[in-house]
């Protein structure tokens, strides 16, 4: 199908309604990725869930996002390789169901002080939390090229990738990275497809005692830390949006990238 026909299927100023929508989250078995991947499910969309090692913990996101009496889709595997983000698109174009949509969320996050860090620290962040959203957006591209409707992508960066951390500058360059990734990519795919990014702020789970994050959460302007509803709320918007929206990255971080 040629962009134009693509273009013209699209009803200026009008909804793209995430009912019966086909959209794959990455890393989709626990945190973030799961509250995205219920929100998604809530708002009538048919969901994809990846995930890497968490089988039981993405079996459970599948069984609460069940459509039409059957757990929602499963895909595993290995960000880090290519060959294996071919395959999970592969598998999911043979489907016959094709995709609408792509949420980014896997992701790795690791401190080292940059004095230590070696070309092993890098690339284990890089590998996944920048390559792996580009393959993953090229080959969700090419599914989403065969609907009429177009597709959307949203592509979760960080906090990180807005303010510098100094024991992180392997993660924060790679969260940079995939914001002016999306503003290229929103370039590349348009009209057809909107690319845009979240950039959470501090959503803590497990981690929520800790000094460094209460100390976060004190300079938070919203006077409170983030939530993974927080985050799912913002990717539905962008899913849904009419189409004018892309390229953009919002910070939802409680103005922590104010302070």
């Amino acid at each position: 199908m040629q962009w134009s026909t693509l273009a013209a299927s699209s009803s200026p100023g009008g909804k793209w309604p995430l009912e019966d929508k086909r959209i794959l989250i990455t890393g989709a078995a626990k945190r973030i990725g799961r509250s995205i991947a219920l929100h998604l499910h809530e708002k009538g969309a048919r969901v994809l869930l990846h995930y890497g090692h968490s089988r039981q913990a993405a079996e459970e996101v599948a069984s609460a996002c069940a459509w039409r009496g059957r757990p929602a889709p499963l895909y595993q595997a290995d960000l880090s390789k290519v060959d294996e983000i071919e395959r999970m698109f592969s598998e999911i174009g043979e489907s016959g169901d094709g995709l609408d949509g792509l949420v980014n969320n896997a992701g790795r996050f690791k401190r080292v002080p940059a004095l230590e860090m070696t070309e092993a620290d890098w690339d284990y962040i890089h590998s996944v939390n920048l390559k792996a959203v580009f393959f993953c957006c090229q080959q969700a591209a090419k599914l989403m090229l065969e609907r009429e409707t177009g597709g959307r992508i949203v592509n979760l960066s960080s906090l990180g990738g807005i303010r510098a951390w100094g024991d992180y500058a392997h993660y924060c360059a790679s969260k940079a990275g995939v914001i002016h990734m999306t503003r290229s990519l929103a370039k590349a795919f348009s009209p057809a497809i909107t690319v845009n990014s979240v950039a959470p702020g501090i959503v803590p789970f497990e981690a929520h005692d800790q000094p460094h994050v209460l100390a976060g959460i004190q300079l938070t302007p919203a006077g409170r830390a983030g939530s993974g509803e927080d985050i799912a709320e913002t990717v539905a918007f962008l899913m849904s949006q009419s189409g004018f929206v892309t390229g953009q990255t919002v910070a939802v971080d409680g103005g922590l990238n104010l302070v």
